[in-house]
């Protein structure tokens, strides 16, 4: 009796979904404007404890420390869309 032909068998990947295409690195200028952000914040809060609430904006007191974190907190926020 005459042997089949034998089918060749699909060939087992990694599942291509939308998320796994590859991505494209930032723009040239994402990288810079997310460490002066990260640095404006730092050197914001460090000039309000410095003056003793004298600078950056005299007017506002503690609300300069929210200032400044909130600058931080922007720069830590384009970290999570940080591609190389």
């Amino acid at each position: 009796m005459p042997e089949s032909k034998s089918r060749p068998r699909p060939t087992k990947g990694p599942a291509t979904t939308p998320s796994s295409k590859t991505q494209k690195p930032n723009a040239v200028w994402f990288l810079p404007v997310m460490v002066t952000l990260m640095l404006l914040g730092l050197v914001w809060i460090i000039t309000y404890y410095i003056s003793d609430g004298a600078l950056p904006i005299p007017n506002i007191n503690n609300w300069n420390i929210g200032i400044g974190f909130g600058i931080a907190l922007a720069g830590f926020m384009m970290t999570t869309r940080w591609r190389s």
